[in-house]
């Protein structure tokens, strides 16, 4: 669904802290904290992550898969695999 690493980068893109996120969502800040120090997949509470899933869509954050298109546009950030980062 989320990986902590794009929700940090979601944050970073917004230009906001935890606690903005938090309020947005509707979530407590201890609730970010633990997302975000998730390894890898966030994980916990559906009703939580789908919170700030939407508050992150509502503020114009899209969120891209593994070898998902971006058909919206606009900008983002994509961590490349290791074998596209090799040749480069």
């Amino acid at each position: 669904m989320i990986t902590a690493a794009q929700m940090r980068a979601a944050r970073a893109l917004l230009g906001i802290d935890q606690k903005t996120l938090a309020e947005l969502a509707g979530v407590s800040v201890p609730t970010i904290q633990r997302m975000e120090a998730s390894p890898g997949t966030v994980r916990g509470v559906i009703e939580s992550l789908t919170r700030v899933v939407d508050a992150l869509d509502r503020a114009g954050i899209e969120l891209v898969g593994d070898n998902a298109s971006s058909p919206c546009g606009g900008r983002g950030v994509r961590l490349k695999s290791a074998a596209s980062t090799e040749s480069d």
